[in-house]
């Protein structure tokens, strides 16, 4: 096991979990679509924000608590949901969302996730918050949302921009597909990776555990991938907000907002928050970046609906921008799974110990010690 307190940096456990992931797996969670240009400007966009630097300011008794559609948090983040978590560490999903209720920040389980909803209440004690896919199948979306119901999730996170799905040039080049397909190639690349396998043989979480056994005509990995492929709505729209919110009758998120105009959509249906987001630059690729987008839905709606965003965050640096520019929550993705593929448990707790001491560091230099208080007023320049 890697030694988790030599990691300062995200990057520092994103090069363990390199080196103990396999290849197509780690490469699933750090890619993304076509050319990768608005993956790249995810990070690199954040670099143009510059901060106030303030001094002599009485800065004891600081504090990172807020509240993300009015649970308390221990900092403005959360867990966002993922694809294949259960792939990048055993019992992945469960590990992680252990982490964030131990840290006091929302875990978002998604609807294509190794271990089932039902796996993650069994380890949790609180209520942890469910992503939801619109399949054409809908009695299995009402299936999906019971039994999130039944579980306790104290929100729905509903993903709206997976209509259809991008290509990802690093997946086709490793033949990574969903179920994966182990090939000789992959085969390779697992045995390279003793530690990873030894973690995988001591669980039987190896399916998608919300799909099979659950969908009809799904019992196993081989009928899992022709079903998948007809399951993603091209005539998903507006008005099917409607009648999920009142299916679910719970704290309602959307996912996946990256334009004014959909921003206001997203009020029009009485959603208790929104996400900008462009899917980590996995789908569209040459969109703006979600902290490019962020200022203008803020701008736009605001007042109208929590504004939470995700995308490119590396840095407790880049949720402190975020947090500047009106998001009044972030989640992170790719930056806990390097921690889990690093670590476990105790790599996501690392995570979140980086991330909550560098957002505090720069709150205080910034003149702060209340998050509440970080606002526009801390930023000096915007260059884009």
């Amino acid at each position: 096991m890697a030694n988790l307190k030599s990691a300062l940096t995200i990057a520092d456990l994103k090069e363990m979990a390199r080196r103990r992931v396999p290849k197509m797996f780690f490469e699933y969670a750090d890619s993304g679509a076509l050319s990768e240009q608005t993956y790249r400007a995810n990070e690199s966009d954040f670099e143009k924000i510059l901060f106030r630097q303030r001094v002599a300011r009485k800065l004891s008794n600081r504090s990172l608590k807020s509240a993300m559609i009015g649970q308390e948090v221990s900092m403005p983040l959360a867990l966002a949901p993922t694809g294949m978590t259960g792939f990048q560490h055993a019992n992945g999903e469960m590990l992680a969302a252990k982490a964030a209720e131990d840290f006091g920040v929302p875990f978002v389980l998604s609807t294509m996730s190794i271990c089932s909803i039902e796996d993650v209440k069994s380890v949790t004690t609180k209520p942890f918050w469910f992503q939801l896919y619109v399949m054409r199948d809908r009695g299995f979306v009402k299936s999906l949302l019971d039994r999130a119901r039944d579980a306790g999730c104290s929100a729905l996170v509903l993903t709206m921009d997976l209509q259809v799905l991008a290509q990802r040039h690093k997946d086709l080049r490793n033949g990574l597909s969903a179920p994966p397909k182990f090939i000789p190639k992959h085969l390779w690349q697992m045995a390279t990776r003793p530690g990873w396998c030894l973690g995988m043989a001591t669980t039987r979480r190896h399916g998608f555990g919300n799909i099979i056994g659950h969908a009809k005509g799904v019992g196993d990995l081989g009928s899992l991938s022709e079903w998948t492929a007809k399951q993603f709505d091209l005539e998903l729209s507006w008005d099917d907000v409607d009648w999920i919110k009142d299916y679910w009758g719970g704290k309602l998120i959307i996912k996946g907002v990256l334009d004014v105009v959909d921003a206001k959509h997203a009020v029009d249906t009485g959603a208790d928050a929104l996400i900008v987001s462009n899917h980590g630059g996995r789908q569209l690729d040459g969109a703006w970046s979600s902290i490019r987008a962020l200022p203008h839905i803020v701008e736009a709606v605001g007042e109208d609906i929590e504004v939470h965003m995700d995308g490119g965050i590396r840095s407790g640096v880049d949720i402190a921008r975020a947090i500047a520019l009106g998001a009044k929550g972030t989640y992170i993705g790719r930056p806990f799974l390097y921690g889990l593929g690093a670590g476990g448990e105790a790599g996501v707790k690392r995570v979140l110990d980086i991330l909550y001491a560098e957002l505090d560091m720069t709150m205080a230099l910034g003149g702060e010690r209340d998050i509440a208080d970080f606002g526009a007023h801390n930023i000096a320049s915007i260059e884009f």
